[in-house]
């Protein structure tokens, strides 16, 4: 197999510490902790010790700064090979909670809201989507009304990823008038009274807790503000679209995992005295799971490689989300389809999988919206 034109013996050093952590302390774990509902705190913690929590983040806030996104492409890859989704969402919400805190915070709202986070010490969660609306932030209701040195804040959020077991919640909040120039965040912090949450219960991605959010009356200092009033929107949309990428990179990881069990059993799985692998038809479906997953592969690579180049191609990586994720359902249905009654049976990364598809086609802006939104940003 040729070398990887973007991988370095730095990145494959960082693969070979995430696939001992994933060995040691993921894959003998997950099925008792889809069966619990959620990941233990604990596991953060060994995640940072392993040095994974950090990948990504600034020095300054207690990370490990890389020069580009294959350092996580890469983790994305080993943690999948835990076959759940949920421990990926669930154990790296930080990925998408923390950023606008490393990018806008001051020097002590990085010491408080970052760098424990990043030790493994607290769970950071990122609170944007409300019962009334999801992607359309511009139109977002929970509202804070300043009162002094606090704000005020009322509303509620929903689909929250770690929303139960977060100890700081980076919150989309309307502090002006209406539209994407009304929009503040604030890190609200989980013993905030007035704040209460329940879980909410999915098809798949089990580990990961979510939770809808209740804010009544809950007094949030000003000190936890992210950057000035008003100015939130641009700082969310930049965290979008590092997080659609990433959703990408996690549709073409868990689609390696079905291709690489799919291979597997096809060699073993014997019927009408021969294997599975010696009959054309499933031989043209494995052909045919590998070339749409390497094509997903090399437009994430490319794009990964722009914006690491400090573009920020914001049409196309709404197309790489969908196509990634699409390729993903396609490729877990045909590893059911191989797997045959064994698959539709509770206990193999293939089951899991498929199950938890869907929810990428639909977290991080929908395929039409993303549709929608490549379409407005190339003036078509």
């Amino acid at each position: 197999m040729a070398a990887h034109p973007f991988l370095t013996a730095e990145h494959e050093a960082l693969r070979d510490q995430a696939r001992r952590f994933v060995d040691a302390e993921c894959c003998p774990n997950i099925d008792a902790w889809e069966r619990a509902r959620a990941l233990p705190r604990e596991l953060h913690k060994a995640a940072a010790n392993a040095g994974l929590l950090q990948i990504g983040f600034p020095e300054n806030c207690g990370g490990i700064a890389v020069p580009d996104l294959f350092y996580m492409i890469t983790l994305t890859d080993e943690l999948a090979r835990a076959g759940s989704g949920g421990l990926m969402a669930s154990l790296m919400s930080h990925a998408i909670g923390t950023p606008p805190v490393c990018a806008v915070g001051t020097p002590e709202q990085k010491a408080r809201f970052a760098a424990p986070v990043l030790a493994g010490d607290k769970i950071a969660a990122l609170a944007v989507t409300e019962p009334s609306g999801g992607s359309d932030v511009a139109n977002l209701k929970t509202r804070a009304v300043r009162d002094g040195d606090h704000y005020i804040v009322n509303g509620s959020k929903t689909f929250i990823t770690s929303g139960m077991r977060a100890d700081l919640i980076t919150t989309a909040v309307r502090t002006g008038g209406d539209g994407m120039g009304g929009v503040s965040l604030l890190v609200i912090e989980a013993d905030t009274p007035g704040l209460s949450r329940t879980p909410l219960e999915k098809m798949g991605w089990h580990c990961s807790d979510t939770a809808t959010l209740y804010f009544e009356d809950c007094r949030v200092p000003v000190a936890n503000r992210l950057g000035p009033e008003n100015m939130g929107f641009m700082a969310i949309m930049a965290n979008f679209n590092h997080e659609r990428i990433m959703l990408a990179a996690q549709a073409c990881a868990l689609a390696s995992v079905c291709f690489e069990d799919s291979l597997a059993y096809a060699r073993e799985r014997q019927t009408f005295g021969k294997t599975l692998i010696r009959n054309q038809v499933v031989k043209h479906r494995l052909a045919d799971m590998k070339m749409r997953l390497e094509g997903a592969r090399a437009h994430l690579d490319m794009l990964a490689w722009r914006v690491s180049q400090q573009q920020m191609p914001i049409a196309e990586v709404c197309l790489l989300k969908n196509h990634a994720c699409t390729m993903l359902e396609w490729v877990a249905n045909e590893a059911m389809q191989i797997f045959g009654g064994a698959g539709y049976l509770q206990g193999t990364r293939v089951e899991r999988i498929y199950r938890e598809t869907k929810v990428l086609t639909i977290g991080g802006g929908s395929l039409e919206i993303m549709k929608d939104l490549a379409a407005r940003q190339s003036g078509w």
